[in-house]
This record gives structure tokens, sequence and C-alpha cells, in this order.
């Protein structure tokens, strides 16, 4: 049987992909040992998504960390050309969290990566090579747009060459990362050096914010999840920076998961995509919380913080027509209302 290796399988994208392939009908092996509860704390644990998932017939779970090269290169050994695609989603996803421990991001986020392209290179040559990367690559070099300032958001004016979003020509130079941003932009340049000079199949997926109710969000990671939570929960907020007009575009984690099939199905080299909500799901953080209001009759207390996180983005909404022309079957299914409304649903 054909076999999807996913990292970082108990997180989000993990999870949903794990869930996604073993319903059509491929053996899933998961590589996962709950290190968000390290970076996170409770809020983090994803011990139950672990369970459940091991309740999958064609779900076998390694409780390795992907820094433990010789765990990793046992599996690929182990399984070899079985394996048709891997979904590298296992990461340290904070910003926060980087600067204090550059060292243990750094490791996680960049030398695994290279430890499992180097793996993929030696067992299994033609699989497929997914690897979740992020906008963050982009560094701050968004924030330099010129901006409008409107009633609840920012916005860009409709001459502007980025008007539709953000795509895969915005430099990565000369700007603030971030440590995080930093680990991921060598991971994604990595990964496509693999594709272009080795041949792999393979591409980076630039995702903006990823979300959906499988996520555990926390304070330092999980924009949309956490933001629902605290309203509904604490019906109260802490917005830093940007007067909360910051933008988000925001996927659903099986929009996405649906991007990573059309790719399985007809993949290239070395490839790069900017992903997320686009023009069809963004909002502010000033909107979401209005919506939340409007629709659960409550009213959040925010507190507003006048500095903003390290490299954070004034306005990030993906342009998705590159990935779109390479993949027209893909169709896109979640608003960021229709999100909102089930993050609502499964907080309420």
């Amino acid at each position: 049987m054909s076999i999807v290796l996913v990292t970082g399988s108990c997180g989000l994208v993990g999870s949903e992909s794990v869930k996604f392939f073993a319903l059509k009908g491929y053996r899933v092996i998961g590589i996962d040992n709950n290190r968000r509860k390290f970076f996170f704390g409770n809020e983090g644990d994803t011990t139950s998504i672990k369970k459940n998932l091991k309740k999958i017939k064609k779900y076998h779970h390694y409780n390795y960390d992907i820094r433990d090269k010789n765990s990793i290169k046992r599996i690929f050994k182990k399984y070899n050309k079985k394996i048709k695609l891997i979904i590298h989603a296992a990461a340290q996803p904070s910003h926060d969290w980087a600067k204090n421990y550059p060292m243990i991001d750094f490791d996680i986020n960049a030398k695994s990566t290279l430890n499992l392209l180097e793996n993929t290179h030696h067992y299994c040559p033609r699989a497929v090579f997914i690897f979740m990367s992020t906008n963050k690559v982009y560094g701050d070099n968004p924030n330099k747009l010129k901006f409008i300032e409107k009633k609840t958001r920012w916005e860009i004016s409709s001459n502007n060459n980025f008007s539709k979003g953000i795509n895969e020509n915005m430099s990565i130079d000369n700007n603030i990362h971030s440590f995080f941003g930093v680990s991921k932009t060598y991971a994604d340049l990595i990964v496509q050096e693999y594709g272009k000079n080795i041949g792999l199949n393979c591409a980076c997926f630039r995702a903006g914010c990823i979300t959906g109710p499988a996520h555990a969000g926390t304070k330092l990671h999980g924009f949309l999840s956490y933001l629902v939570k605290s309203s509904i929960e604490n019906k109260k907020y802490s917005i830093l920076g940007y007067k909360g007009k910051q933008v988000r575009d925001n996927i659903h984690s099986l929009d996405l998961i649906n991007s990573f099939w059309e790719f399985f199905k007809k993949p290239k080299k070395g490839e790069i995509y900017n992903i997320g909500g686009g023009s069809k799901s963004n909002c502010s953080i000033l909107e979401a919380l209005d919506y939340i209001e409007k629709v659960c009759k409550i009213k959040i207390k925010k507190k507003f913080v006048k500095q903003n996180r390290t490299g954070d983005h004034i306005w990030y909404v993906s342009d998705l027509r590159k990935f779109k022309k390479h993949y027209p079957k893909w169709k896109q299914i979640y608003t960021s209302k229709k999100i909102l409304d089930e993050l609502i649903k499964f907080y309420i």
C-alpha cells in the first residue's frame, strides 16, 4: 500500500492531512511528539488529537522528535519507496517563542527540514515533498506598502502592484523577519534547492493564517482560533498594535489540504506558492471581534497595546493566481465568515 508520511501529524495541518489521505485509501505514517505542549503549555497539548487519529485503521503513529536523525532515518529506511508523499507540517510556529530560544527554533524548523529532504532523496526520490512554509519569509516587506486607513481595517489602493494580494515576486531581503521567519526561510530555500538542483518533486506552500476547529489556538500561535476562544470564554481580547486594523487572510485547513492533493497529482520541482484566504477570505482583528459580538450577542473587552509584535504584518492578503493557474481544479470553499461561524459553533 502506498504511504503518505506526515510530520507534525497531531497539529492542525497534519491531523487534517492524516484524515484526508486515509479516506483516499493511503496508509498514513504520522510523526509527532506533542512538542506544542512544551512550546505553549496545556493549551497547546495535542494528546486528544493523537488519541482520535490512532482510531483510524490506516494510521500508524511514531512519537519521534523530528530532530532525532536516527529515528527519522529508520522510518525512511523501513518504508523507502512505498512513501509516495511527505507532508512536512512539523514546526516551531511562534515568533515570540523563537526569539527566546533561537537555537531550538532553528534546529526544529531548518535543520530538521534538511534532514527530511536528505532522507527523501536517498530512500524515496520519486516521492512528492510538500513543505508547509509561511508568509513570514517576506519578513516585514509587506509593511512597506502604502496603506489607506479605513474605519475597521488597513487597505492598499487598487492601482498598487499588490492590490490583488502579495505574490511570489515580493522580495524576501532587506527586512526584519523574526527568528521564526529566518528559520522557516532557510527551510523554504533548501526545499526549493532540492527541487531545482537535485530534481525532487517538491513545493513550498507559503501560508498566511491557517485555521479550523481542529486548531489548538494559543496566545502565541493560532490567531483566529485563539481570538474566538478568548472572546467567547473570557469575554476579552488583547490587540497588539496597528489599532486592531491589521488584516489577515484566513485559509481553512480543508481548503489547504485540497491544494496539497492537487499538487500531489501533478507535482513540480522546487516550486513556491503563496496560499491563503486571498481576496475571498480575509478580515481585520476588529472585524473578527465585531462579527463575534454580533453573532454571539456579547460584549468583548478589548485591550489595545500600542506596541506591535516584531515583524507583524499590517496587511497581508495572499495572491492565489499562480497556484490557481497551475491547478485550476482547486476550489476554495471557505470564507472568513464561514470559518468564524464554524469556530464559534465549536467553542460555544
